[in-house]
């Protein structure tokens, strides 16, 4: 099930992108402006609306580690913001002054790319915001581009219905014509790498003015040959579709359209999963968080609505067994939380920071099974706890700890290969196998970069975190 949280309605014209990172989302407007929100609770920062544009802004994105975010705009330039400060770290003037219509980071932050009206693209060095090099596609104008998981290679869309393969150098590796009749709108590169036999496989997501949403497989031969092959053609829409998103492991794709709608679709099976009607106008743009099960979408009805996916997952954050060591304390790892003693519970509000009632639980003998019949009521008329936030906060905790109870008959697709345990972070490696986070960051650092499952090189030591793998072994644990 979708459901539509919060609507944020700060825009006074059409929102034309959105972006989140770890804890923050972006969204930029033919208001001329940027808006930060937090995403604990939504609400704008204090140095928010960023305004340094001198027209309409077309595009956002952040840098991987959230630090940055760059802008561009029809006043032919790339700005570059500090999240820190909501500062402008450095204006990019494109190359010909043409307006800049699209921009995207590279996943390791190393390089921006913009794309013109003109048809023309400029790659710059993010780290000193220098301008490396230019290319240009004829006749066109690039609305879209995407830097690969690999961060090697980039994709760019044009009105032209173009799709082009691109490496660092600005050499054209691949060209796609009519991908797309009447135009591309958006692409996207999906996070994971997938590989087998002599070739390295990249999924795309590409949407344009011909109602369809399509997803690529973009192969890499040892030889350093490249193909596209259009691998699905979904119809789910019945108006041009304006913008698509990957979720952050690559198992969703959200898409908006013309026709006021939202699509969710499994990307692996290429099957719909929900129709989201609640914007009044076109829907321009769309993009998943990284961090929780959250879509933001932006309208030409100067609206930002923000829907959670619900999926049987109440947790995503750390684990509520998880010390502050991020250790899993032995005794109480074995038990269901419904057979924990009154000690065990005692032991697990020091660790949650809720230490100040431990005195009221045990007055009232709260074990395992009375700490998951809790309510507001009892906190407040039985255990006396007067602070409506402390009771929220231990509330919160509880319905955590309901599903991270550690049960036994796992499903063995739910367990780390290299721990064998219950993974609570799942993250996608280079290698297409999830790990638990903690276990892969550890092989890599201590091992050489080979895959646990297949001892072959990993490409990459990027991780992507799993959401849908999370959600599973969330729907498992409270069905147990």
């Amino acid at each position: 099930m979708a459901s539509l949280i919060c609507t944020l309605q700060d825009h006074r014209d059409d929102v034309n992108g959105c972006a989140f990172s770890a804890k923050l989302l972006a969204t930029c407007s033919g208001d001329k402006t940027l808006r930060v929100y937090s995403t604990g609770d939504f609400s704008e920062l204090p140095f928010s609306p960023l305004s340094g544009h001198g027209y309409g802004v077309h595009c956002c994105c952040f840098s991987a580690c959230g630090q940055f975010l760059a802008s561009c705009s029809t006043d032919a330039t790339t700005l570059v913001w500090s999240m820190v400060t909501g500062e402008i770290e450095a204006v990019m003037e494109h190359p010909g002054r043409s307006p800049v219509r699209t921009c995207a980071i590279s996943p390791d932050s190393a390089h921006l790319l913009s794309g013109a009206s003109d048809g023309t693209l400029a790659l710059w060095d993010f780290p000193s915001k220098q301008l490396l090099r230019t290319g240009a596609v004829s006749d066109t104008t690039l609305v879209a581009c995407s830097f690969s998981p690999c961060a090697q290679v980039f994709v760019t869309g044009s009105t032209y219905g173009d799709l082009r393969l691109w490496d660092l150098g600005l050499n054209q590796l691949h060209a796609e014509k009519n991908a797309h009749d009447l135009g591309v709108t958006c692409c996207t590169f999906a996070p994971d790498i997938l590989s087998g036999g002599h070739a390295v496989q990249f999924r795309l997501a590409s949407c344009g003015q011909d109602n369809h949403l399509k997803i690529w497989a973009i192969n890499r031969f040892g030889s350093g040959a490249y193909k596209m092959q259009l691998l699905h053609t979904l119809t789910g829409q019945s108006a041009p579709v304006l913008s698509c998103a990957y979720s952050s492991d690559g198992q969703l794709l959200v898409s908006g359209s013309v026709d006021k709608t939202v699509t969710v679709y499994d990307a692996k099976n290429a099957v719909l999963l929900y129709t989201l009607n609640q914007h009044e106008r076109y829907v321009t743009a769309c993009c998943f968080s990284p961090t929780s099960p959250l879509i933001a979408t932006g309208s030409m009805d100067k609206t930002v609505n923000i829907w959670r996916l619900e999926d049987g997952c109440s947790g995503h954050g750390e684990s509520a067994l998880t010390s502050s060591e991020g250790r899993t304390p032995a005794g109480r790892s074995k038990l269901l939380v419904t057979d924990w003693s009154e000690e065990d519970v005692s032991e697990w509000l020091a660790e949650e920071g809720l230490g100040g009632l431990v005195d009221k639980f045990r007055a009232n003998n709260i074990d395992g099974t009375e700490l998951l019949s809790l309510t507001k009521e009892t906190l407040a008329s039985e255990l006396l706890v007067e602070s409506v936030g402390l009771r929220g906060k231990v509330l919160r905790k509880v319905e955590e700890l309901k599903s991270s109870s550690v049960c036994s008959g796992v499903p063995d697709e739910f367990l780390c290969p290299i721990t064998r345990e219950l993974m609570k972070e799942p993250v996608i490696a280079a290698d297409g196998y999830s790990y638990e986070r903690e276990a892969i960051d550890s092989w890599v650092n201590t091992k050489n970069r080979s895959s646990p499952m297949t001892n072959l090189p990993l490409l990459t030591t990027l991780l992507t975190p799993n959401h849908t793998l999370k959600m599973a072994i969330g729907r498992w644990k409270t069905s147990h």
